[in-house]
């Protein structure tokens, strides 16, 4: 609020990332303010926009906003309450109202930013308001007289003249009120993505640092934290040196000397890895929050010789095929279009600037650099690079540029291709040798903003729309996911486990957040999907058929879409109720269809398909609400839950082995496991706000007081009341606890199966001298079938190595000995009561 009412001289102005100078000159020195619900004048027509006195202070209120006033205007208001006292020119408050009147003229300007008339400003302006509260207390006759003023200056409905002074008023302020929707254009201040009431801080200046994070530092000292998370590290401007100074400063608060690996305190960073992007081994945290592991495991669930059916199948119900690459392509242009191009277009500006300084590139036009400037980002093969002014430019970065600009070259032929080179050698610091130490920081000035705005377009393009729009098997649409791959062997599984401990051993290991599209159950249940390709494609078009009724036609299109239609079918199967006998529910509740159909309205939306956030389409949001409540009714009538229920429940027992795949691991592999709010038993919630609805802790504690009195075979039996998930969390955190060295500084070794069913498992060895743990987790489970099926896994083993001891060799879950033959683990022995194992000599 400082900001909006000083402007360039609050004295917190340098704290946030506003351009006080843009190309629309209109809004110089201003900050654009996009957030009326209607164009400006519409707005102040109608009367929504109402100047209010208060306690010697002016401010706007829209709605429920309430705005400053700037110091320096409240003239405007108190010149016309002067004429309106005009009877009373030989009083004393009229003389004070006159010298209150001199005091604003003589004020600093808004525009100041010598320290010196900053500081003359803030106190001044405060003497001012004191002064005029005083003078209204005292002499009710200027409080009268100023709420005249208001009342004419703040307009009548109906008559559009009235609205001038008002209209001058408020052009005189630190801020351009503006329709929301101007503000992909013309926003002049950085945000986070494109929520502009969440304006982005320079937290790479000094002062800014120290203010925002004076609790946290407060925090770490008393030892209240011991752990920090730290959110969006590609909006930071200097990521590595972030993450420096903060173990620093945590050092210094914890009051002990900084480690000789620069980590004071546990710290990961919610770094989203793309393809073989590994993170920064500079950066002075303990790993990432975890979607890479989230990924990894989504993909081993993953029956990759389905593939080619689950595709042609996806493609035959939607009607047409759909490439990833051009897809996420064209999504990152719409939103450089649509949501984030004022970004991008300074962008275009900066380098422009840039080009007209040397004689060699000025005639490179602002359109062909802007445009090259866009193409280079749609192709963009990561969410950033992390150059640093002075450093060494890694092998790293310059290949993400390279093959970034050679694919903008590929797609853009009638682009002067010299124009690519340009920006490809600018953004590898590769300047022109002439530049003065100006020019070259301007030239590194611009890499660091161009590296700040890739990471938000790949966002909005990749998780907010492409998420929603490639829907081939949702389970692998997930922050951090590769949807577009179909599956991860055993072996490369592996080797991601190898590199994690090798490199980033305590880095968090998550299956839930707050952040994911779907649950790690409702992922567990889709991804069985790949599974059973057949009957999934037989299915569809028995539900398509006996749905067709209940679409809409508009504007000649079916709604919903068969794309939507196909989106809203895994939805279903991955979040449909089951009864504790197992079976499906026959029947759901309005609850449940409330959610699915909020549910696919955020889909739609983000989806940006045939309705948007920005440009509703009513119409079809109505039609998609009622077909889910439609084919959901229970009905005789209904043709498609008959149809729907069977494949409903062979996916949710699938869905089950796989979810206890995911927390088995979770809980053994080379990492942190990080269990989300709620889901230590089933949990089917679908994106924000869905899986933040509250958390019935009470049922949860009576569950795990309970827990002791029941037998495994008798959790396995009753699997949908959740409490087999909430047996093994508990009894590997416990195993955990008592034996933490074990999984802090065991080896990880990956064991081998053989036999009939060896690629339905996973199985590794932790190892710390002679301790040991070996974990064996089911993949693929509709070959083997669902549990009791040890005799199914037939002639499948798993072979020990030499190097573990054998003696007192147990079952964890059920303490029974483990036979062995040959140093053989025979999973029809080994998994008769379980679906997983966990075999250990302590």
């Amino acid at each position: 609020m400082d900001v909006l009412e000083n402007g360039p001289s609050s004295r917190f102005a340098p704290y946030f990332d506003i351009d006080w100078h843009p190309l629309k000159s209109d809004l110089r020195d201003k900050v654009l303010l996009p957030i009326l619900s209607d164009q400006y004048g519409r707005v102040l027509e109608r009367g929504e926009l109402r100047v209010h006195f208060e306690e010697g202070t002016f401010y706007l209120l829209y709605g429920e906003r309430r705005l400053p006033i700037a110091p320096g205007t409240y003239r405007y208001v108190l010149g016309i309450a002067l004429q309106n006292l005009a009877e009373y020119k030989d009083e004393e408050f009229y003389a004070e109202l006159q010298s209150i009147l001199t005091a604003l003229e003589y004020l600093p300007k808004r525009t100041e930013t010598d320290p010196k008339r900053v500081a003359e400003r803030i106190r001044e302006k405060e003497i001012i308001k004191r002064r005029l509260e005083r003078r209204c207390t005292e002499a009710p006759q200027v409080q009268q007289a100023i709420e005249k003023a208001l009342a004419q200056i703040n307009g009548e409905p109906g008559d559009p003249r009235s609205f001038d002074a008002l209209d001058e008023l408020l052009n005189a302020q630190s801020y351009r009120l503006a329709y929301w929707r101007v503000a992909a254009e013309e926003i002049n201040y950085r945000r986070f993505f494109d929520v502009n009431d969440l304006a982005a801080i320079r937290v790479e200046l000094p002062k800014v640092f120290d203010a925002v994070h004076r609790l946290l530092l407060d925090l770490v000292g008393s030892r209240a934290v011991t752990g920090i998370r730290i959110d969006h590290p590609d909006g930071l401007y200097l990521p590595r040196e972030y993450f420096e100074k903060l173990q620093q400063r945590c050092a210094k608060a914890l009051g002990i000397s900084l480690p000789k690996d620069g980590r004071a305190i546990y710290m990961v960073a919610e770094k989203i890895l793309t393809g073989p992007e590994t993170l920064r081994k500079d950066w002075l945290v303990h790993g990432t929050t975890g979607y890479d592991f989230e990924s990894q495991v989504a993909q081993l669930l993953v029956d990759s010789s389905a593939e080619a059916a689950i595709t042609r199948t996806f493609h035959r119900f939607i009607g047409h095929s759909m490439p990833f690459g051009h897809l996420l392509y064209a999504k990152r242009l719409q939103v450089m279009k649509l949501s984030l191009a004022n970004d991008v277009d300074v962008l275009g500006n900066m380098v422009d600037r840039l080009s007209e300084q040397n004689r060699w590139y000025r005639d490179f036009t602002l359109e062909a650099l802007a445009r090259a400037v866009r193409e280079t980002i749609a192709c963009f093969p990561v969410y950033r690079t992390y150059l640093a002014p002075g450093g060494p430019v890694s092998e790293e970065d310059r290949l993400v540029i390279e093959r970034a600009v050679t694919a903008a070259k590929r797609r853009n032929p009638a682009i002067e291709e010299s124009i690519f080179n340009f920006l490809r050698d600018v953004l590898v610091f590769r300047f022109p040798e002439n530049l003065d130490a100006e020019a070259r920081a301007a030239h590194t000035h611009f890499v660091l903003k161009f590296q700040q705005t890739t990471g938000p377009i790949m966002a909005k393009g990749l998780e907010d729309t492409v998420f929603y729009i490639y829907n081939r098997l949702v389970a692998l649409n997930e922050v951090g996911g590769e949807p577009q791959q179909f599956g991860l062997s055993v072996e490369a599984f592996h080797e991601s486990n190898i590199d994690r401990q090798r490199n980033w051993p305590t880095a968090l290991l998550a299956t839930s957040t707050h952040d994911t599209k779907r649950s790690e159950d409702v992922r567990a249940r889709i991804v069985a999907i790949s599974e059973i390709p057949e009957p999934w494609r037989r299915s569809l078009q028995r539900w398509r058929h006996a749905n067709r009724r209940w679409k809409r036609t508009i504007n000649d299109m079916e709604a919903p879409d068969a794309n939507e239609e196909y989106l809203l079918y895994q939805t279903l199967v991955g979040t449909w109720p089951i009864q504790d006998s197992g079976e499906p529910e026959a029947v759901v509740n309005a609850e449940y269809i409330e959610r699915i159909q909020a549910y696919m309205a955020k889909a739609l939306h983000e989806a940006k398909l045939n309705t948007s956030w920005i440009q509703p389409n009513e119409a079809w949001d109505a039609a998609m609400r009622d077909f889910v409540a439609k084919i959901l009714e229970a009905s005789p009538r209904n043709k498609f839950l008959p149809a729907f229920l069977p494949i409903a429940q062979e996916i949710g027992r699938l869905g089950t082995i796989n979810s206890l795949t995911q927390v088995a691991l979770k809980l053994t592999l080379p990492g942190v496991p990080d269990i989300y709010q709620g889901n230590e038993i089933w949990d089917y919630s679908l994106v924000d706000p869905d899986n933040r609805r509250p958390v019935d802790y009470q049922r949860r504690r009576e569950m795990l007081a309970a827990l002791p009195a029941a037998a495994p075979d008798e959790l396995m039996r009753n699997w949908p009341d959740g409490r087999i998930k909430m047996f093994l969390t508990k009894r590997v955190l416990q195993f955990r606890r008592q034996h933490a060295d074990l999984f802090e500084h065991g080896e990880y070794s990956p064991l081998a199966a053989n036999g009939t069913f060896a690629e339905c498992c996973v199985s590794f060895a932790r190892q710390l001298g002679d301790k040991w743990i070996v974990v064996i987790a089911p993949r693929l489970s509709s070959r083997v079938g669902f549990p009791p099926v040890g005799e199914r896994w037939k002639d499948t083993t798993i072979e020990l190595p030499e190097t573990l001891s054998l003696q007192d060799a147990h079952d964890l879950f059920s303490c029974r000995p483990v036979p062995l033959q040959d140093r053989r683990l025979k999973l029809s022995d080994t998994l008769s009561i379980l679906p997983f194992a966990m075999i250990t000599n302590l």
